[in-house]
């Protein structure tokens, strides 16, 4: 039996682990054994915006019970790989023998240097952990003024988290617009308007010189109060580990479509791992390598390959809904797409599709939930586009959107119904076929509909769609 050590129990290493699990439900193929750094189970990062705005509690977002425990190695982490020897050191001391190894070590936070902005500040704390949570919440007073370092998408959760437990919360961001990887200026503008509404104030075009403790971060043209610093300025992989042992790094952990380093028994999937297919940062992308990864491992598709993940990110705030995927910089001026763009700053709304040869290549939707659901479906099935481009832009139940919006039954069983947990319609009918009969079953055992909520509608109807049909 060949052993199978994963370095890293994050969102990545623990998909790998259920994934290998599930090809392998009687172990009888390999042994697995998981690394984990973290002095907890893993958990769903994407969802710890939640946990600061006390709408979820840590064990909401949980990934995994007692019926890992002999499988998973907490509080523990790898501080050498001896290749030759196929082993791997760790920080208590004691080596473990491999025969496959896999890096999903993840990323780790980045602070800009700015004086004063260090980890060993008690007002300074990186958003990236269920510790950095824990941290926060401990410096959240009601009232006391926060500053969010940075105006991406994981900053835009901090603030939102925090303005829900009363705090005052500043976005200070170094560019023109928030979330400017997946917004264009346009949208940019109807978030900042949105989170006004909501309490938060943002600056933009902030240039940070300095962080004083007890009184705030000093910009080239003020101070902003500030009692504690909340960090999301962007991560880095981590890839010190593969560097160390001669594996090439490029950014990340450089790596091929089957996921293989330049030592061909040690893979690298998630946040450190460079693919020419993947975004940094998508959940998705962890997945679906997971899912290749596993299926190579265990032997049960040798010709599976990583080909790349499509890229869509929704935004997981409460009373906030931005959906951004594929192409979304690209002006309505362009002559080689159609781009249709719809703004209504005052109701909060922003719309713009982005088509080439009759099918989605981007879109940015922020309050528009209807036309972000159909969208997404599109672009993710890749589906023709249908002619009446405007009430596809507006999410319009029109009967030619019959034709475009599969029901239940005609879903692949690929199609990713939870976003937040990547969950598929396939491990929803596996689910149900397991005995879990309704949607708090399904939630339980496939955890749909316990990210943000918005998949409910489809695990209901996939649920019906069963119930009917068995």
């Amino acid at each position: 039996m060949r052993s199978i050590v994963i370095v890293g129990y994050g969102m990545a290493g623990a998909r790998l682990a259920e994934e290998i699990s599930r090809r392998d439900p009687g172990n009888e193929r390999v042994s697995v054994t998981v690394l984990g750094e973290e002095p907890h189970p893993a958990y769903n990062r994407v969802l710890l915006s939640g946990v600061v705005a006390g709408s979820m509690k840590v064990e909401s977002i949980t990934l995994h019970g007692p019926e890992w425990e002999d499988r998973v190695r907490i509080g523990v982490s790898a501080t050498a790989i001896d290749r030759g020897a196929r082993k791997v050191t760790l920080s208590d001391g004691s080596t473990i023998s491999y025969d496959a190894l896999v890096l999903a070590t993840g990323s780790r936070a980045w602070l800009p240097p700015v004086a004063g902005l260090t980890d060993d500040s008690p007002s300074v704390v990186a958003f990236r952990t269920l510790g950095d949570c824990e941290r926060i919440l401990a410096g959240a007073a009601p009232g006391a003024p926060v500053a969010v370092l940075g105006g991406g998408l994981l900053g835009i959760e901090a603030a939102r988290g925090l303005v829900g437990r009363g705090c005052q919360v500043t976005v200070v961001h170094p560019v023109g617009h928030l979330m400017e990887r997946q917004l264009d200026p346009g949208g940019g503008a109807v978030l900042r308007r949105r989170l006004s509404a909501l309490g938060v104030e943002t600056l933009l075009d902030a240039k940070v010189m300095a962080y004083v403790p007890g009184d705030g971060l000093q910009l080239a043209d003020g101070l902003v109060p500030a009692d504690m610093v909340v960090v999301a300025a962007g991560v880095k992989p981590e890839t010190s580990l593969a560097a160390a042992a001669g594996i090439r790094v490029d950014r990340g952990i450089v790596v091929d479509d089957c996921l293989r380093t330049s030592d061909p028994r040690v893979y690298s999937i998630g946040d450190c791992a460079q693919h020419p297919g993947t975004v940094s940062g998508l959940v998705q992308s962890a997945w679906d390598q997971a899912a290749v990864l596993a299926d190579l491992l265990t032997g049960v598709n040798v010709a599976a390959r990583y080909r790349g993940t499509p890229v869509v990110t929704r935004l997981k705030a409460r009373d906030m809904d931005v959906a951004a995927l594929g192409e979304v910089h690209v002006g309505i001026e362009s002559e080689d797409a159609e781009v249709l763009c719809l703004s209504d700053p005052e109701r909060g709304r922003y719309a713009k599709l982005v088509i080439r040869h009759n099918r989605v290549a981007g879109a940015i939707l922020i309050g528009a939930p209807d036309a972000a659901a159909t969208i997404t479906q599109l672009y993710d099935a890749d589906i023709p586009v249908p002619s009446d481009r405007l009430a596809v832009l507006l999410g319009r139940a029109l009967p030619v959107m019959a034709t475009v919006t599969p029901k239940p039954a005609e879903l692949p069983a690929g199609a990713v119904v939870c976003r937040c947990n990547s969950v598929s319609k396939a491990q929803l009918v596996t689910a149900w076929r397991s005995g879990a009969t309704s949607e708090s079953e399904l939630a339980s055992a496939t955890r749909a509909t316990t990210g943000c909520g918005s998949c409910r509608e489809a695990v209901c109807g996939i649920a019906e769609w069963l119930s009917a049909t068995t």
